[in-house]
């Protein structure tokens, strides 16, 4: 087997089939972090530096690993010296899935299938520069061609007003950017700019907010925005689970006292943000969109990274020390039977609890893709195995790219579709389900469930 040839990731025959029967399936991506004015724009990308690297955290965290300096990751060096560090130590960051994505980009999309090192760089970064010169190699060209996206969703912020999206969609003569709401800044009232970012929601409404009451109202008409430029979803990220049950008194109170610059305990925090995404669920179950719930980024650890960059940047962990089940128990309980709800976590101990609560809660709760630092051929093939056994796979809410990077949705995609595959192939050669109904479970997972899903 050679590396990224026909036979990566997959290593039984009948794996093989199925992914013949997917490989070539659009694209549906209901969950990214598309930069839309820059498909909007349309412009040729700079150099390989900024369709490579320029944002994604992924690779930034790998260079911090092998002692880059950060004035050649972030910093304000030129992008040629940038991308002949990331060269020149890149074989050494073999066995991580950075080093399969950025080759896979290179092999299906440039045409290099020589290997990124200190020895190719120059030649690689005049390779990939001089086809980015060219109209193929915009981003309108690459998401409608090579790409293969029928259906895309971004993500987006409750004061967005989304002309990008109406610019890209117009230009490509179709709709597939959709937005999707996420109004997290509104709802993480412990977040030091929290009062700063009430102000903007209500200057962005035309309107006075004093009570909790004014806040759900400017959250209606975000929402109804929204919905009037076709979002299908919302997106909301927790540390941990809140309740759906505070009273809303007491949220008020909470949002009041916050809003005079007060501290908060952490109950009245969790009071808050628990009401506060239980009447966003509320708006969601009246227009049918689907509710994901991101459960589990300690955010900006590493505190010299976070003080010299800020948010955002690779400094964020997983715990399993949370307990998801209780404050899950009373949000899905609340909405039993009228909410599409996704659920995703990024520590794979919480797999198995997440699956549980799928199970037990029908066809309205699904579970998402494998996220972040699962989001790897171990972390896919373990969450894969672990939902045929305890949930129905037919139920997957579908692969997503979670990605800035536009690339994503081919390398990512690929590298999904072949992990599962193999995972079914393996079943079937292992007596455990018959090869058509294989085929056309990974036809529902990689395309039409997800669409159905997802309304897309």
């Amino acid at each position: 087997m050679a590396f990224l040839d026909e036979n990566y990731l997959i290593v039984n025959a009948t794996g093989k089939r199925i992914f013949d029967t997917v490989r070539n399936l659009p694209v549906i991506d209901p969950h990214n972090h598309a930069n839309v004015r820059e498909i909007a724009d349309n412009n040729c990308y700079s150099d390989a530096w900024q369709l490579f690297a320029a944002t994604d955290h992924y690779v930034w965290e790998m260079l911090r690993k092998r002692s880059v300096p950060e004035e050649l990751i972030t910093g304000k060096a030129d992008p040629r010296a940038k991308f002949l560090a990331m060269a020149k130590i890149f074989p050494e960051l073999v066995g991580n899935p950075v080093y399969e994505w950025i080759h896979l980009d290179l092999a299906r999309y440039f045409g290099i299938d020589e290997q990124l090192s200190e020895k190719s760089g120059e030649k690689i970064w005049n390779e990939v520069n001089a086809k980015l010169a060219t109209d193929a190699f915009r981003p309108q060209a690459l998401l409608t061609g090579p790409l293969n996206v029928e259906a895309m969703s971004s993500t987006d912020d409750l004061i967005d007003t989304l002309e990008d999206h109406a610019r890209a969609n117009a230009a490509m003569g179709r709709v597939m950017i959709r937005p999707t709401w996420r109004p997290d800044k509104a709802m993480k009232i412990f977040a030091p700019g929290w009062r700063d970012y009430i102000a903007k929601v209500a200057e962005r409404f035309e309107m006075k907010i004093a009570t909790l009451s004014d806040m759900l109202e400017a959250m209606k008409r975000s929402h109804d925005y929204f919905a009037e430029h076709d979002c299908r979803a919302s997106d909301h990220g927790l540390e941990y689970p809140v309740r759906a049950d505070y009273p809303f008194e007491a949220a008020d109170a909470a949002f009041r006292k916050a809003l005079a610059g007060e501290t908060l305990s952490r109950e009245e925090t969790d009071c808050y943000m628990g009401t506060f995404l239980a009447e966003a669920a509320a708006l969601n179950a009246q227009t049918n969109w689907v509710t994901q719930l991101h459960i589990g980024a300690v955010r900006d650890v590493r505190k010299t990274l976070f003080d010299r960059l800020g948010p955002d940047v690779g400094g964020d962990v997983s715990s399993l020390f949370i307990d998801y089940t209780p404050a899950l128990a009373s949000f899905l309980n609340r909405f039993d039977g009228r909410l599409k709800v996704v659920l995703y976590c990024m520590d794979a101990v919480h797999q198995m609890t997440l699956a549980t609560l799928a199970r037990a809660f029908g066809d309205t709760v699904a579970l998402g893709s494998a996220w972040w630092l699962n989001d790897n051929p171990i972390g896919m093939r373990r969450q894969l195995e672990y939902i045929g056994s305890i949930d129905v796979l037919s139920n997957f809410a579908g692969m997503v790219s979670d990605s800035r990077k536009l690339l994503s949705y081919g390398s990512r995609f690929e590298m999904f579709r072949r992990v599962l595959s193999d995972v079914l192939g393996d079943m079937v050669e292992r007596g455990q389900m018959p090869e058509p109904l294989a085929n056309e479970l990974a036809l529902r997972m990689c395309y039409s469930g997800p669409k159905r899903f997802w309304n897309l």
